[in-house]
């Protein structure tokens, strides 16, 4: 009897401590820690998606978990521009597209752009004009070429091949409309919007009347132009508040039903993807013999099974753009079928070779890592809504859509109706802040004592002397439609780089091995193209760094 007296009294102070252990690491669920009061409660008060575990894999995308590493070339510097010094940068866990962008998600692009924005309408025709690639990037005066013209962008024959002739311009603005379009699904998904919302030529998709993320966190009841029956039919139950009121009709931030933006990958993201995890865990060692996204010193696999192969698709010497015909061909001549060649280590497809890619950031020699060795990115403008004169936030409105003239004499579209209108930041944000004071800081330690030598005098206006004497263009449309076009004619110019010229990276079909390095670097004018630059997106990861729990070694 008294064993079982002991053994019961046992089984009490185990039970005991065991709550006593449970009481330190209490899950709240619906309850504020804060207060204890009830969250998401039918009548009303704070609402906020406690269930929520991780961002989700956007279409297209891969997860590229983020780290620290050696930015730049750890190899001989062959051209001597001395571009790119190594230097260690820590990026953070982001997602790329597992390909290029294709023909084909281009033409699904230029698709809605044209139902939704007909180029019949004169007042829209500029619109669709502005995103259509530059097809005479193939024509080629010492060669014959006129296929690829008429048919790269469009015929089924080259759909998953890497759009081209496609500007940094009009990159960014393709990756906002697939922000709005998948934020868009997913909103369908959660039951917020109506089921097949987002078709063109529907009752919900017009020119007046279609989504905008943005739009939808700032001023929910002005996307779809107002249109209740879209932003309220959704298969979602309505909750109403103990007045009766409906409550969580639209997605909020806190929802987690918010889609993260699509965008250009950074530099550095790039290079980060590029290099796969082989080269990463290496970071602090300058092994000089990394040269390429795969493993090895060479340009053809050394597998048993398919030795010899090319690794990628660019050009191999002089008058050849694929190798002899057969088993050392690389499979292309000109750009290739995405996929066409193993991934990285990421899972990440043709970072060297078929079309060198678009980044973010605004092109200068050198990267300031002193200054900052964490996200590094240079190309930040920020700006803040604008405010209506009735003190609501501005939307744009059909008669609001503004127009820009390139230097080239394109037109595009620098604002579309649903958007919510944008200006620069003012003193009211930037007072007191020691983290940034202006609105443009593409330009930010040009021209200071730590970059380099000033170049020519100050102009009217501005506040430091220009770094870059670059040429100054100026082409301007005229009211009548004609283009009044001022071509800087000065022979002191000694630099094409300005605030407007634009990194790519990779190699491509165009290119020989050398500049499949990862951290090879190259500039452009943001709004020219090529038949050899492309591009691919990326999302910036919300939360937790890893998708899994590290291992306790």
């Amino acid at each position: 009897m008294m064993y079982y007296k002991t053994l019961r009294l046992c089984f009490v102070i185990f039970f005991s401590l065991a709550l006593v252990g449970c009481g330190k690491s209490s899950k709240y669920g619906n309850s504020s820690r804060g207060t204890g009061w009830q969250i998401n409660a039918k009548e009303g008060g704070f609402q906020y998606n406690t269930r929520f575990k991780e961002q989700e894999t956007a279409p297209g995308l891969v997860f590229v978990e983020g780290g620290t590493f050696t930015m730049g070339k750890v190899q001989d510097d062959v051209m001597h521009d001395w571009n790119n010094s190594p230097n260690q940068q820590h990026v953070q866990s982001f997602y790329m597209d597992e390909t290029e962008v294709t023909n084909m998600m281009y033409l699904e692009y230029l698709d809605w752009i044209k139902k939704v924005y007909s180029p019949d309408d004169e007042q829209y025709a500029g619109i669709y004009k502005g995103a259509l690639p530059d097809t005479l990037v193939w024509r080629n005066r010492l060669g014959y070429s006129e296929i690829l013209v008429e048919n790269y962008l469009r015929h089924p024959a080259y759909g998953n091949y890497p759009v081209v002739g496609v500007s940094w311009l009009q990159a960014t603005e393709y990756a906002k409309w697939r922000s709005d379009r998948v934020g868009e699904m997913v909103l369908q998904k959660e039951g917020y919007l109506t089921k097949g919302s987002h078709v063109p030529g529907s009752e919900g998709v017009n020119a007046e009347s279609n989504f905008n993320i943005d739009t939808y966190v700032n001023a929910p009841t002005e996307t779809f132009g107002g249109n209740e029956e879209v932003l309220s039919g959704g298969k979602r139950r309505e909750q109403l508040d103990s007045d009766g009121n409906p409550i969580n009709v639209y997605a909020t931030r806190e929802s987690g039903a918010i889609q993260i933006r699509y965008r250009l990958p950074t530099e550095s993201e790039w290079e980060y993807a590029a290099l796969g995890l082989t080269e990463l865990r290496d970071y602090n060692i300058y092994r000089g013999r990394k040269k390429y996204p795969w493993d090895g010193q060479y340009t053809r696999t050394g597998q048993r099974k398919i030795k010899g192969d090319q690794l990628a698709n660019f050009k191999q010497g002089k008058g050849d753009y694929g190798g002899i015909a057969g088993w050392s061909d690389d499979g292309a001549d000109i750009t290739n079928e995405v996929m066409s060649y193993d991934p990285n280590d990421f899972g990440v497809y043709d970072m060297a070779g078929n079309v060198a890619e678009w980044v973010a950031d605004v092109y200068r020699p050198i990267v300031d890592d002193e200054f900052s060795d964490f996200a590094y990115y240079r190309g930040n403008i920020y700006t803040k809504n604008a405010i209506a004169e009735d003190g609501s936030i501005k939307v744009v409105g059909i008669d609001d859509i503004k127009f820009d003239t390139l230097s080239n004499g394109k037109v595009i579209a620098k604002s579309l109706p649903g958007q919510l209108a944008q200006v620069p930041v003012d003193e009211d944000e930037t007072y007191l802040r020691p983290n940034f004071d202006t609105s443009d800081n593409r330009n930010f330690r040009d021209g200071d004592r730590q970059s380099t030598r000033y170049f020519g005098e100050t102009q009217e206006g501005d506040l430091f002397p220009p770094m870059y004497d670059s040429p100054q263009h100026s082409v301007k449309s005229n009211q009548d439609g004609s283009l009044d076009r001022k071509f800087d004619k000065s022979d002191t110019r000694t630099s094409l780089v300005n605030d407007k010229v634009r990194v790519y990276k990779g190699g491509s079909w165009k290119d020989r091995e050398f500049w499949l390095d990862p951290a090879q670097r190259r500039f452009y004018p943001e709004d020219m193209a090529t038949d050899f630059i492309g591009f691919r997106c990326a999302m910036s990861r919300v939360g937790s760094k890893s998708k899994t729990k590290k291992k306790k070694n």
